[in-house]
């Protein structure tokens, strides 16, 4: 069974890894034998805001902005008919997309970039690039 892991930020980049599974479901990928991950990983809150809000307060808001994120994928694959689990994290991202890919022993992460040119991702540097650092599971950028 091969394990993909999709990382999903709400962009219609993220949504084409999901299309590109489904569609090499379509094409020669069994669903069966296919397991997917979707994980939306939340930034943290920079400050404390403990004094404002209760963790269970500060977990709800996050659960929410997670299942908004990911709702366009999800109809995605159940429209296609793909099982899959979503995994709502809150931490850095590329450490957390990483982290999760290896504990759940992927054999792939799909990921879609934005398509930025080389100096805008210099600048304010890519996600999709620092996971492309940080894995040692191949990693298949969708453009």
């Amino acid at each position: 069974m091969k394990r993909v892991l999709i990382p999903i930020d709400g962009s219609d980049c993220a949504l084409r890894g999901v299309s590109l599974i489904i569609a090499q479901g379509a094409d020669d990928l069994d669903p069966e034998n296919v397991e997917i991950h979707l994980v939306n990983v939340q930034a943290p809150f920079s400050h404390d805001i403990s004094r404002f809000a209760s963790h269970q307060q500060i977990a709800a808001f996050h659960r929410e902005e997670s299942d908004k994120v990911v709702r366009g994928a999800c109809r995605l694959l159940d429209a296609a008919g793909f099982g899959y689990t979503l995994h709502q994290e809150v931490g850095k991202v590329a450490e957390t997309i990483t982290g999760l890919a290896e504990t759940l022993h992927c054999d792939q992460i799909v990921m879609g970039t934005h398509g930025r040119g080389a100096l805008a991702e210099l600048l304010t540097g890519s996600t999709a690039l620092k996971v492309m650092h940080r894995s040692r599971i191949p990693l298949l950028l969708v453009k």
